[in-house]
């Protein structure tokens, strides 16, 4: 029986142990099923686990966060429920550090900076709004951004969002900057990348292990992307 061809060895799988599985997901791929009924992150872990350990029945996968289908980088899912109930604790009280990378087609002024923002999710057209001011039907959304270089035609910056909300980091950049990522025209830019990904990337995560209580500092390679070739100096 050969293994299934989930993820390039060594690359995708950026932490495995009895209770974690971290991935560094490509683009493309929803991390949970919808309605488009495409495989998921989550059904490939489960397809994984059960080769690898030759598991009789389903293997156990918990989704504890996700990013969007056309960003890549990190995702944590839990092999344990225990691992399960403790991560979205974490989550839920931000106790995890998250660092994105993302491209932009100018640079960020100021090139350093906090964003606050009320979003406002319009789930049926699946877009998010974002408000200066309080909203009522809208939760607080807060991110922390610096410039980190050009890179090439572009300029790389580093987000690091304090609060976790459907599409935060694309509406506050292009919202609060003027500045949509690479590749996102559903947030303002003019022209689709030719994958059509988005130049965001979950680059770096810092937490607790759930379990064991070690400190951990996962950091996921930028993708095997053209976009992505002049960023690599920051690497």
């Amino acid at each position: 029986m050969n293994r299934p061809n989930l993820w390039a060895e060594g690359r995708e799988i950026v932490l495995e142990d009895n209770h974690l599985l971290v991935i560094n997901k490509p683009a493309g791929i929803l991390v949970q099923g919808d309605e488009t009924g495409d495989e998921p992150l989550s059904n490939k872990a489960a397809e994984y686990l059960k080769f690898k350990y030759k598991k009789p029945g389903e293997a156990f996968v918990g989704v504890v966060h996700r990013i969007d289908r056309p960003v890549s980088g990190l995702v944590i899912l839990a092999k344990t429920s225990k691992a399960l109930s403790r991560l979205n604790e974490l989550f839920r009280d931000n106790q995890i550090q998250k660092t994105y990378w993302a491209l932009t087609g100018k640079p960020p002024v100021p090139e350093a900076g906090t964003l606050v923002h009320w979003l406002v999710k319009d789930v049926i057209r699946n877009v998010t709004k974002a408000y200066p001011e309080r909203h009522a039907q809208g939760q607080r959304s807060e991110l922390s951004y610096r410039l980190l270089g050009p890179a090439a035609n572009r300029y790389l910056l580093q987000v690091n969002p304090v609060t976790g909300r459907p599409h935060q980091i694309r509406v506050q950049l292009s919202t609060g900057l003027g500045l949509p990522i690479v590749g996102d025209v559903k947030y303002g830019f003019l022209n689709p990348l030719p994958d059509v990904s988005i130049a965001l990337h979950a680059r770096q995560l810092q937490f607790q292990h759930p379990v064991t209580k070690e400190p951990l500092t996962l950091t996921a390679p930028l993708p095997d992307a053209p976009h992505w070739d002049a960023a690599r100096v920051n690497e």
